[in-house]
C-alpha cells in the first residue's frame, strides 16, 4: 500500500507537491494507475491547469470513480479542490466530480485586485484542526473560486470578493492556496492532512 499517491493528470505541480510532502517524512508516488490511486493511503489531486481537460484525464483513466468511491483522506489543491465542485464555467462550463454541492466561478477583479490573483493572502474564519490559524498569509495563484458552504473551514479576501481558501468534508480537504509555495504555513496545513 502507498502512504500517498499524487495523482499524475498530465498537469500541474506535482513535483513540488512530492517535496512539500517528503520533508514532513512522507513516502509519496506519483501515478495515473486507478488500482495504485484506490490503495493509497492519502491521494493528492494537484493544482494549476485547466478543469476540463483535467476532467477528461481522470475519465480516461478512471480516476474520476477512484476519487468519488475514496473514504480515506483526500486533498484537491487549487484546480484539485474546484473539481470536488459539480461545475465549472471555465472554458465555457464543464460538470465536474459533483462530490460538494455548488459551482466554479470566475473570480471578479476589482481596482486593485486584478484577476488571476497571484500572491499572498491572509486567512480568517479559519475552523480547528487544519494546522492554520487567522491571519496566516498563503499563497495563491488562481482566476476561479469555489462555491461557499459547509465544508468551508477557512476564507480569504482578493479585492472585494472573499472566497473559500479551505475546504473539509469528511475525508476530503481542499486548498485553493497553494501549500507547497507558502512556507511554514502551508508546511502545518499538510502535516494536518498527514495526521487526518
Amino acid at each position: 500500500m502507498t502512504a500517498l499517491a499524487i495523482l499524475d493528470l498530465g498537469y500541474g505541480n506535482t513535483r513540488s507537491i512530492a517535496l512539500a510532502f517528503e520533508r514532513l517524512g512522507a513516502s509519496t508516488v506519483l501515478t495515473a494507475d486507478a488500482d495504485m490511486a484506490t490503495a493509497a493511503d492519502r491521494l493528492v489531486m494537484p493544482g494549476v491547469g485547466a478543469a476540463r481537460s483535467a476532467m477528461e484525464a481522470m475519465r480516461r483513466t478512471g480516476l474520476d470513480r477512484v476519487v468519488a468511491d475514496r473514504t480515506r483522506p483526500t486533498l484537491g489543491i487549487c484546480l484539485g479542490m474546484q473539481l470536488m465542485f459539480e461545475r465549472s464555467e471555465e472554458d465555457g462550463g464543464s460538470p465536474l466530480l459533483s462530490l460538494l454541492p455548488g459551482s466554479v466561478t470566475a473570480l471578479a477583479s476589482s481596482p486593485g485586485a486584478p484577476v488571476p490573483n497571484m500572491g499572498w493572502c491572509a486567512l480568517k474564519g479559519v475552523a480547528p484542526g487544519i494546522g492554520l490559524s487567522d491571519g496566516d498569509q498563503l499563497y495563491f495563484a488562481h482566476s476561479f473560486v469555489c462555491a461557499d458552504g459547509a465544508a468551508t473551514v477557512a476564507r480569504a479576501r482578493h479585492g472585494d470578493c472573499s472566497f473559500p481558501a479551505a475546504l473539509r468534508d469528511g475525508p476530503r480537504w481542499g486548498a485553493q492556496f497553494h501549500p507547497e509555495r507558502s512556507s511554514a504555513a502551508g508546511a502545518r496545513f499538510l502535516a494536518a492532512f498527514l495526521r487526518s
